[in-house]
Parts: structure tokens; C-alpha cells; sequence
């Protein structure tokens, strides 16, 4: 195996390790921070097929991963509270069934991916991330005057959902449905890359006009690409609400899109694993900079200079030396 391959290895395994580990010594607070850092990673992933595959800066981002989460709370806060969703023309009641959930969000969310992607990709460069903030933005402050579900106060969720055969309250076995989620995701990801399809894509990123001559059209590719990458972040997006068992409009807001490609960027943009080494880099630094300083965003800032100077492949194209991309 390569030196990336078992960079990327010894990365992944870090996850269920840290769980386990956690477990043992009774630090629920843990297995909940490793819990985290597999949705944001599979949030990461959703963000690195559209931009490490296809060179789509999406500034908005967090659109998909907020409908996921609305998704969860709508369907959720129907459930509890024993209330239709929708009584004409048909019944349509909600749910606390995390696999419906789920195949609603990710219905929801590639929907969406595909109504904005249509709209954003007929632009390129800096065009493109201003319409995408645009849109995110328009779902946030739409999110924000949704009274019925909160509004800027958000929507809590009494009881976590439930997935057959497992007790999604107890924390080692939430985290072994993200944890799975996950790597699904990355095995998808990576057999997407390795396709046809994102050998196309990723040439349509280094010259559309070649592409073009051959009969495909960078269009279509980048805008399947964008709907698959919306689909991915907004099943994250449920997790994450599932997680905190909390859906609010910051879920959707411009930060938020700027995490998830923080995630990207420190871990490595093209680089399969590289959400996963991010986003733990990330909650690593939130978890421990947040309890010296309020203020630990500086320092974050000034580990985001370095990568983008000194190191170009992110956390694992320094480890890894110059060892291609989606090794």
C-alpha cells in the first residue's frame, strides 16, 4: 500500500479508535465529539465531489446541509407532536424513522442541488460562488421568517429518531450509524472518481473545451455532480440535526458553508480522506483553542494561511509528499 493509503488508513481508523477508547474510560462527551467529526466529514465529502472533482466553489453549501436538517425537524416535530404534515390532498404524516428520514432529505436535498445547480452553472468563477451564496442565503432568511417551525429560534426535537434494531440514544451506537454512513460515502466517492463519469468531470475542471470536442457536455457533468454533492451534505445535514437532536437557520447560513470547505482545504481539496482529516483537525482546535479563548477563530485563521502557502495538498498532501490526489 502507498504511503497516502495508509496515511488515509491509519486517519479513518482514528474515528472508531477514539470511540472506542472513549467507551472504555466512560467520556460519552467524547464518543459525541467523534460523532461530530464523522457528519462534518460527510458533509466535507458532499462539498469535495462538486469541488475537488468538478473545481465548483459552492459558497453555498450550507443550503443543502440545512434542508437536511429541516427535513429531519419537519418530519420529526410532526411525529411528536401527533399531527399531519399534510391532510389534502393526501395524508402525509410525519415520521421518526431515521431511514425515511434520511431517503426525505436526500431526496430534498438533491432537488434543491438540482433547481440551483441549473440556475448557478451557467456561470463560472467568481460568478458562480456569488450565485450560490445568493441561494443560501435566500434559504436562510426564508428559514428564519418560517414561523411554524420555529423561526430564528429553531426547532427542538425531544427524542432522537430511531433506527431499527439499535438504541439511538445511546452514543456509541449513534455514532456507529454516522460512522458507517461515512464510509460508505468515501467508498462512493471514491469509486465515483475512479469512474468514467468523474474521469469526465475532472477533465470538463482542467478543459471544458476538449471535453466538448468529444461529445460530452460540462454542463450535464458538473451539474450531476452538484446534485450528487447536494444529496451527500444534506444527509449529513439530518445526522447533524439528529445529533443535537436541534435544527436552527444557522444550519443554513454563509459560516456554515465556509466550515465545510475549511474541512476541505486543511485536509486536502481533491483528496479523498481529506474531509475526514480536516474536520477532525477542526474539532480538535474548536475543542481545545474554545476552552483558552473565545477568540480561537485567529488562530484557525492563521492554520489556514500556512496550509494555503506551505501546503498546497492540505493535512494529508504533506504527509502523503506528492503522491496523487484520491490515492
Amino acid at each position: 500500500m502507498s504511503r497516502a493509503g495508509l496515511i488515509n488508513l491509519a486517519l479513518f481508523a482514528m474515528l472508531p479508535l477514539t470511540a472506542g477508547a472513549a467507551l472504555m474510560l466512560d467520556e460519552p462527551f467524547i464518543i459525541t465529539l467523534a460523532t461530530k467529526v464523522a457528519i462534518l466529514a460527510l458533509a466535507g465529502v458532499g462539498l469535495n465531489i462538486a469541488l475537488g472533482l468538478g473545481g465548483l466553489v459552492s459558497l453555498g453549501h450550507a443550503a443543502f446541509f440545512g434542508i437536511g436538517g429541516y427535513a429531519m425537524g419537519i418530519l420529526a416535530s410532526h411525529a411528536q407532536s401527533f399531527t399531519p404534515l399534510m391532510q389534502a390532498p393526501f395524508l402525509i404524516e410525519g415520521t421518526k424513522s431515521m431511514p425515511v428520514i434520511w431517503l426525505v432529505a436526500v431526496i430534498a436535498g438533491a432537488l434543491a442541488a438540482l433547481a440551483i445547480g441549473a440556475l448557478s452553472l451557467r456561470t463560472t468563477g467568481v460568478y458562480f460562488i456569488m450565485i450560490t451564496l445568493a441561494f443560501g442565503q435566500m434559504l436562510y432568511y426564508f428559514a428564519i421568517s418560517w414561523p411554524a417551525y420555529g423561526g430564528e429560534d429553531g426547532l427542538s426535537i425531544w427524542v432522537r429518531n430511531g433506527f431499527p434494531g439499535l438504541n439511538t440514544l445511546d452514543p456509541i451506537q449513534f455514532f456507529a450509524i454516522a460512522f458507517v454512513l461515512l464510509a460508505l460515502a468515501l467508498w462512493g466517492a471514491g469509486r465515483l472518481a475512479a469512474s468514467p463519469f468523474g474521469l469526465a468531470l475532472q477533465a470538463a475542471r482542467q478543459n471544458a473545451e476538449r471535453v466538448e470536442t468529444v461529445g460530452l457536455s460540462p454542463y450535464r457533468l458538473r451539474l450531476v455532480a452538484f446534485v450528487i454533492s447536494g444529496a451527500v451534505t444534506a444527509l449529513a445535514g439530518a445526522l447533524f440535526a439528529d445529533l443535537n437532536r436541534f435544527v436552527s437557520p444557522t444550519m443554513l447560513s454563509w459560516q456554515m458553508s465556509g466550515e465545510i470547505m475549511i474541512f476541505i482545504i486543511l485536509g486536502g481539496v481533491g483528496r479523498l480522506y481529506g474531509p475526514v482529516a480536516g474536520a477532525a483537525l477542526f474539532i480538535l482546535l474548536e475543542h481545545v483553542l474554545g476552552g483558552l479563548s473565545d477568540f480561537w477563530h485567529v488562530y484557525l485563521g492563521l492554520l489556514l494561511l500556512l496550509v494555503v502557502l506551505f501546503a498546497r495538498g492540505g493535512l494529508i498532501g504533506a504527509l502523503a509528499g506528492r503522491e496523487v490526489a484520491h490515492d
